[in-house]
């Protein structure tokens, strides 16, 4: 009887062991490693200048909790050492509610992003649950704000044009209002922080939308998925999907949401390289 006790507590034990070193990894070693991923989108009205360029995409960093700032100046020096095209930021740069104490951390670090035709952002529902008027002071103030507004890059006689959403949640897209005045034919890309911004009522034609909110659920389970998902769409969970209106990239992002830990879903820094389908890779 005792021999079975042994090797009942034996194995216990080594449950007790495996589920410690599990929950250790998640927390302290796959939510700190951050991954440069690398997609290739085709979008059929690309200019053909506009053929390979490329864009580094920053997400849901939030900044507080087990997010240092060290950690945050060391994502935007990758970034910056990646030499893109262009970088998007779409939101939730903080972490915390009712404070601006972070939002005036995250700012002169994301202030140091450089790429040669720009950094353009906007704002997630975490940033307007922290200080919504600081949060926007600080947007304006960084020359990287799109949020309800459009800007164009050119190479030539070539255009891109990008327009920026509100959060869903925290804020109004307006989506239309920030495309208007761009021609018919144009090729648009939306930045809006929460995906299912794609599902919602607008009539602007999108020829891509980038977004984040979802962090790839943080949790991906084998032969299933991620089992949580703060979207209404739970299809959307990262990477390029196409829908019915416009194709849609979701990055991972940095940070955490609920619970401060990743399985099978690394963080990333993601760069997407542009593709005219008419034109050699």
């Amino acid at each position: 009887m005792s021999g079975i006790s042994r090797r009942a507590v034996l194995r216990l034990a080594a449950y007790g062991l495996a589920t410690a070193l599990a929950g250790s990894y998640t927390v302290f070693i796959e939510r700190n490693i951050v991954l440069v991923n690398r997609y290739q989108i085709s979008i059929a009205n690309l200019p053909p200048s506009f053929h390979g360029f490329t864009i580094a995409h920053l997400t849901d960093l939030h900044l507080g909790r087990f997010v240092s700032a060290a950690f945050i100046q060391k994502v935007v020096e990758r970034t910056n050492a990646l030499r893109p095209d262009a970088i998007f930021c779409t939101g939730d740069y903080v972490h915390k509610r009712n404070t601006t104490a972070e939002i005036d951390q995250v700012w002169p670090i994301l202030m140091q992003l450089q790429a040669r035709h720009g950094v353009f952002s906007v704002l997630g529902n975490h940033d307007h649950s922290a200080d919504t008027e600081r949060s926007l002071y600080w947007l304006e103030r960084s020359g990287q704000n799109l949020r309800h507004q459009r800007k164009v890059i050119e190479r030539g006689q070539e255009r891109l044009v990008l327009g920026g959403g509100g959060d869903l949640w925290e804020d109004q897209l307006k989506i239309d209002q920030a495309f208007a005045n761009s021609e018919e034919n144009e090729c648009r890309i939306l930045l809006a922080h929460n995906p299912d911004s794609v599902d919602t009522s607008f009539k602007t034609p999108l020829s891509l939308v980038v977004s984040g909110h979802t962090h790839g659920g943080q949790i991906v389970l084998p032969f299933f998925g991620p089992p949580v998902l703060p979207v209404q769409n739970k299809h959307y969970s990262s990477g390029l999907i196409i829908t019915e209106k416009t194709k849609l990239f979701i990055s991972r992002g940095i940070g955490w949401a609920i619970y401060p830990v990743r399985f099978n879903c690394y963080p990333e820094i993601a760069v997407l390289k542009l593709l005219n389908p008419a034109l050699p890779v």
